[in-house]
């Protein structure tokens, strides 16, 4: 008799295996092989592990590009580089539905620290979730190693251990928080970015307590690209968003992921989990060609309070 995790989740069949990393946070699937593509019933394994973990870690998936993208489009409508390429940068990879978020340029050399795609990049040791800021955020990420990078996904589900008064408090103001991808990166990269006034630039905006559809449990959207929460005048938003995130990162809410292999995937639901890349001194020394795959939301937060529109934001 087979364990279960869940109703339709299997712990282990002749196979597969699924670990559970941390209590009710993060998952590791072994014996899932993309060699000749993904199966229906792969996907269906992953979305439920994923759903109740809200990140899963596949190892030696010996997916290729082209598997990486047959296996995302499964899980939906996939993002694409076009407005990074629109912006300048130019693309690596074959295919613009890869994000390169590794740190490889063009040429095959390592991307300089004092780049200002390395600059732009920092905000990604940030806490944060993928393409917040845009009209329509990101659903499901599937991130591919291709040559060995660092650890460092982190996973969070907090809303459960909130006060009762700040469950309330966020209940009842129904608070709207917008998004800016340019605010991140200048936190993160103040001198180079100290020109931008992210307030500028369209921002996204999305309720800051909702429920997430898949799992069915209230949840906090929250993230670093946050700017300002409306209605509460700058000293009280500040206290408010701390308050919450001081909250959402302590350690009983992490899972930290290491990376082992190349074709380690790691795959997560952006609107319940956040995370962030952990680097080191070996950040700029070898190289680390990591793709990622972005679905699009399609449940009914997906748009949050934004038009309904394709344009969206890129840097170079």
């Amino acid at each position: 008799m087979h364990t279960k995790i869940t109703e339709n989740i299997t712990l282990a069949s002749a196979h597969h295996s699924v670990k559970e990393l941390k209590p009710g946070f993060g998952a590791e699937i072994h014996g899932l092989d993309f060699t000749n593509g993904a199966t229906e019933d792969d996907w269906r394994l992953i979305e439920d592990v994923v759903k109740k973990y809200g990140v899963v870690v596949l190892r030696q998936t010996n997916l290729v590009d082209e598997t990486h993208i047959q296996l995302a489009r499964m899980f939906g409508e996939l993002d694409d580089v076009k407005p990074y390429n629109k912006a300048g940068r130019k693309n690596r990879l074959e295919y613009d539905e890869l994000f390169d978020v590794g740190n490889i340029e063009s040429d095959g050399s390592i991307v300089s620290p004092d780049s200002p795609r390395a600059q732009a990049n920092r905000g990604n040791s940030l806490f944060h979730v993928d393409s917040s800021f845009n009209p329509r955020r990101a659903g499901y990420s599937l991130l591919l190693s291709h040559e060995l990078p660092p650890p460092g996904l982190v996973a969070l589900l907090t809303w459960n251990d909130l006060e009762k008064a700040t469950k309330a408090d966020l209940t009842a103001n129904d608070y709207v928080a917008c998004h800016s991808i340019l605010y991140s990166k200048k936190l993160a990269a103040p001198e180079h970015f100290a020109n931008i006034r992210p307030e500028d630039y369209p921002m996204g905006r999305h309720k800051l307590a909702q429920l997430h559809e898949r799992s069915g449990r209230m949840n906090l959207y929250l993230v670093m690209h946050i700017h300002h929460i409306e209605g509460l005048d700058p000293e009280q938003s500040k206290a408010l968003f701390e308050k919450l995130f001081n909250h959402a990162t302590q350690e009983k809410y992490r899972v930290a992921v290491e990376w082992k292999d190349a074709g380690d995937l790691v795959v997560w639901d952006n609107t319940c989990t956040m995370h962030r890349a952990v680097g080191g001194d070996f950040a700029y020394k070898y190289k680390r060609d990591m793709r990622r795959a972005t679905v699009h939301d399609d449940s009914g937060q997906a748009w949050g309070l934004n038009e309904h529109t394709d344009v969206r934001q890129g840097l170079p």
